[in-house]
């Protein structure tokens, strides 16, 4: 799997850390930004990553920022995208099982750092149940067409 990873400078550093977790999962992943911590204004990141996965160059996202709201919010704007912010193992299960989820945001300022990897390995093992939720899916995109 080939993933888009981004960060504002509030998620820079658990970005970076997150690497090292991401190779051991055997994802492979673009690091599309920033290079440091100094300050960055989170849509324009959101939008470099969701528009990757909106085109299909990458099949997920991860976003990393002080909330992940602003992220997944920027991020659902783009056609085809379905950003969940997760702040547990449960809600990264449910968002990708559920609701096909294809972009994770993670909020580093209050989401507890030893709870992040947890969450990232959870999103990454769990595949889209289909099914009932197929349908609801389809509503989802049903929704997003009509505007």
């Amino acid at each position: 799997m080939r993933i888009a990873l981004a960060s504002d400078h509030a998620g820079y550093a658990e970005k970076e850390r997150l690497k090292t977790l991401l190779a051991d999962l055997g994802v492979e992943f673009d690091d599309l930004g920033p290079v440091s911590d100094a300050s960055v204004d989170y849509p324009d990141v959101a939008r470099k990553v969701a528009e990757q996965v909106a085109d299909g160059r990458v099949e997920q996202g991860l976003l990393v920022c002080g909330s992940g709201t602003g992220m997944a919010i920027t991020a659902n704007k783009v056609h085809g995208v379905r950003a969940a912010v997760a702040w547990s193992e449960e809600t990264a299960r449910l968002a990708r099982e559920h609701n096909d989820a294809n972009v994770l945001a993670i909020g580093a300022r209050t989401t507890p750092v030893d709870d992040i990897p947890k969450i990232v390995r959870a999103w990454f093992s769990t595949d889209f149940a289909g099914g009932r939720h197929a349908a609801r899916v389809a509503k989802i995109s049903e929704v997003e067409r009509s505007y």
